[in-house]
């Protein structure tokens, strides 16, 4: 991982902050051709109701309709989160390149565990083990205080009690 990734990262922890503000959870994602032209960006759409509206599914269904399978292979997808197992599958069935992120998804299930919260409803597999082969970097350790921070807030009042959704 190098500067280039870290700077990345930060838009996807900017976006994930967009999320939270949006009262949605904190998860934000891009997609970076091998020019470093970012050709999609999002973060999470569940507070629509619609709990697969994650980013980095919405990422890869934009891929296919988008690029071609070489285009889609030379891409890398930055992440703030782990890509869950819909999303990894996803990512994989899309033939796109390299993922890096900011946490893992067990780092995200460790905190919900300690803060009271019901974790995912999906275990949080390794990206690699969805996605036999894919090129995986992550976590970004100078950034993970920073995502987790907005986990923190997503789950918790300003006071510091448990919001009524966790």
């Amino acid at each position: 991982m190098n500067q280039i990734d870290l700077d990345y990262l930060r838009r996807c922890i900017e976006l994930a902050g967009q999320a939270l503000e949006a009262a949605d959870e904190p998860f934000g994602s891009i997609l970076v051709d091998e020019a470093g032209t970012v050709l999609f960006e999002g973060h999470n759409q569940v507070v629509s109701g619609d709990g697969t509206a994650h980013p980095e599914l919405a990422i890869a269904q934009w891929a296919f309709r988008n690029l071609t399978a070489e285009q889609r292979a030379a891409c890398t997808v930055y992440t703030s989160g782990e890509h869950c197992p819909m999303c990894a599958g996803a990512h994989g069935w899309a033939g796109l390149g390299r993922i890096v992120f900011v946490a893992s998804g067990a780092m995200l299930d460790d905190w919900l565990r300690e803060w009271g919260i019901e974790p995912a409803p999906v275990a949080p597999l390794p990206v690699g083990v969805v996605v036999p082969g894919i090129v995986v970097d992550g976590p970004a350790e100078e950034l993970v205080d920073q995502i987790r921070a907005l986990h923190y807030r997503s789950h918790h009042a300003p006071d510091g009690a448990p919001n009524a959704k966790a």
